[in-house]
């Protein structure tokens, strides 16, 4: 165990935490050279299309090193013996250390995925871009760094880049961190300048893991994944005692049982061990098909060892079996976002339904539940933390899955009154519609956002727009400031950030917090397709927006809503009233183009019959709407 380090990558997002990885993985010649590419901890095609880490991915390193020690013989940094003197130092045998690192994302939407994996770890390198600084989400990962309370070593990345601002960005993480700027490494993730001294200062920094060799087992399960021919795989950090393989194991919260078909470590690939031990992180293949029985942040011991949650309650303190208490596991995140996903092909539901399932088994913060629309079929209501997870998931759907889908536009959770009482209002279809309703709230959020100086005024102009309240402003020094803001989380998730990336010229960055639900002014906005309710197009937008909403929904619904045989009316109704109205012309069929000749009367005879059908139709016709009508829609 003290030849062990368990520490991760934390940073916002692009500033080189994959890359920094990728010189970690040739430094410690974990890959061959002929089979290295960029980023290549990022294992999905969907991440290196996007350029963004969205799975933590861990990986087990060798390092043979000497370190340096002092008259105590603790071992001293390399970066310490460089810019200070050190008396007595003498260089020890070399060691073998076994590093196990996790590449973990950047982008608020996946700060779950770094909550769990500092939950496994020791310690953990805080990367700053030097052409950037410091960036909103460099202090949401540092804060979750500081309450798991990890050693924390900062390091400023691309010191090569001709748009550097070393010294800077140096003072800046140094302020921020309260330490010297002496104690900061400057690398080049990209050049590989550095970056040994850094690897070296995470064996000397980052202690060992602590923990019972001889103990009962205590492994927390922080990632899981599902595999047709082993089950559930989990991701594990051994905190005590061993596991091995065709050993009985329980689950602590589920008190499912299983019998281990294999354990192994990331290489990164997997590569099968015959036993994990304390300090150590790797998998453990259970077997069990059942998704709901592993949940991560769930403690694994062994079957003989285990007691039920239910026996713990009720044994004596006597008992022969021993209290083995659950470790600290996380709290699963509540989501924010709400849409629908439905499958274009009705007969592909059931394949959506385990296709969300193993999803689900390694995203606990993405929820779903079965839903049905007369327009669209049977579908679920999923939950996500942000707009990028809920697109993400989508596009995994039909990339890993090969199913094409339907999804809704996104929304948030309303809590409305009503006479009958209070409910839960996650998207229009739960909208109360024959209840008076008497107070409605929405969620806000804290919006923390770092911008330069000269964009203040712009910022500030566009969260007014989007009726935000500016809270306080914190100088950060060379010119850059955090402002705070209070806003409507339903103007967060629609296009806001795109809004901020173009008034600050790309140069504003930002992070939000959910607070407490406030009162709203908020009205369900129906969509009317030939006087019937298209209740899958319905929207919740605020009263004073009802009328702008609905006009550019039926306005887009014009343009790509198929012609029909007869005149339809698209309407945008709120409270029973029309706010907004457009009509698609009907389809015109040259019912006259057969005739070769002849009096005219036969043509006006056809074309009389024509529009007397026409008119039929109008007054009974329905209007059935395509499910790529939906998508297009909901992409606006």
């Amino acid at each position: 165990m003290e030849q062990i380090r368990n520490f991760c990558i934390i940073a916002h997002i692009d500033h080189g935490k994959s890359t920094l990885a990728d010189r970690f993985l040739e430094l410690t010649q974990t890959i061959e050279q002929r089979k290295m590419k960029d980023q290549v901890l990022d294992q999905m095609e969907l991440e290196r299309e996007k350029g963004i880490t969205i799975k933590m991915q861990p990986v087990r390193m060798r390092y043979s090193h000497r370190p340096l020690m002092a008259a105590d013989n603790k071992p001293i940094a390399a970066d310490e013996y460089r810019r200070k003197s050190v008396l007595n130092q003498r260089q020890s045998a070399e060691v073998e250390y076994i590093l196990n690192l996790i590449d973990t994302p950047g982008h608020v939407d996946f700060s779950y995925e770094v909550s769990r994996a500092l939950a496994a770890v020791e310690g953990a390198i805080l990367l700053v871009d030097a052409t950037k600084g410091v960036q909103a989400q460099t202090l949401a990962n540092l804060n979750l760094a500081r309450k798991q309370g990890l050693v924390i070593i900062p390091a400023i990345n691309k010191i090569d880049s001709p748009l550097a601002r070393t010294v800077e960005v140096t003072k800046e993480v140094a302020k921020l961190l309260l330490v010297p700027e002496n104690e900061i490494f400057c690398i080049s993730a990209k050049e590989g300048t550095g970056v040994e001294e850094l690897l070296q200062a995470v064996i000397a920094k980052i202690p060992a893991p602590l923990g019972a060799k001889d103990g009962p087992l205590r492994a927390l399960i922080f990632d899981s994944l599902y595999d047709s021919f082993r089950g559930i795989v989990a991701y594990v950090r051994v905190v005590d005692g061993k596991v091995a393989v065709n050993e009985k194991i329980s689950f602590i919260a589920t008190e499912a049982t299983g019998s281990v078909k294999e354990v192994g470590c990331f290489v990164p690939n997997e590569v099968a061990k015959e036993i994990l031990q304390t300090g150590e992180i790797g998998y453990v293949a259970t077997g069990m098909k059942e998704t709901q029985q592993v949940r991560i942040g769930d403690t694994i011991t062994t079957k003989a060892q285990s007691t039920s949650l239910r026996e713990i309650s009720r044994r004596e303190t006597n008992s022969k079996f021993p209290n083995i208490e659950p470790l600290t596991g996380y709290q699963t995140p509540k989501p924010m976002v709400f849409a629908s996903l439905y499958p274009q092909d009705i007969d592909e539901f059931d394949a959506l339904k385990a296709a969300l399932s193993q999803l689900k088994l390694n995203d606990p913060s993405f929820s779903f539940e079965q839903e049905s629309k007369e327009a669209l079929g049977r579908g679920f209501r999923c939950g996500f933390l942000g707009v990028l997870h809920s697109e993400i998931i989508a596009e995994r759907i039909q990339r890993e899955f090969a199913i094409e889908i339907v999804i809704s536009r996104p929304s948030v959770e309303f809590e409305v009154t009503t006479q009958k009482g209070q409910l839960s209002v996650k998207t229009p279809t739960d909208w109360p519609d024959k209840e008076k309703v008497l107070l409605i709230k929405e969620p806000w959020a804290r919006l923390e956002v770092i911008l330069p100086r000269d964009f203040f005024s712009s910022v500030s102009q566009l969260m007014l727009a989007s009726n935000g309240i500016l809270v306080g402003v914190e100088d950060l020094g060379e010119e850059r400031l955090l402002a705070t803001f209070e806003i409507s989380f339903r103007q967060v998730i629609a296009d806001l950030y795109d809004k901020l990336k173009s008034v600050s010229q790309g140069m504003a960055s930002m992070d939000y917090e959910i607070l407490a639900l406030r009162s709203a002014d908020l009205v369900k906005l129906e969509i009317w397709t030939a006087g019937e309710n298209q209740d899958a197009l319905a929207v919740i937008v605020p009263r004073k927006d009802a009328y702008k909403e609905g006009k550019a929904i039926v306005e887009k619904l014009k343009n790509i809503l198929p012609p029909q045989l007869f005149e339809v009316a698209l309407q945008a109704v709120v409270e029973g009233r029309i706010l907004a109205r457009e009509t698609l012309k009907a389809q015109r069929r040259d019912v006259t183009g057969a005739l070769y000749g002849g009096d005219v009367t036969r043509k006006k005879k056809l074309l009389e019959r024509q529009k007397k059908g026409k008119k039929e139709l109008k007054g009974k016709g329905r209007v059935t709407i395509p499910s790529k009508v939906f998508l297009e829609l909901f992409r606006a």
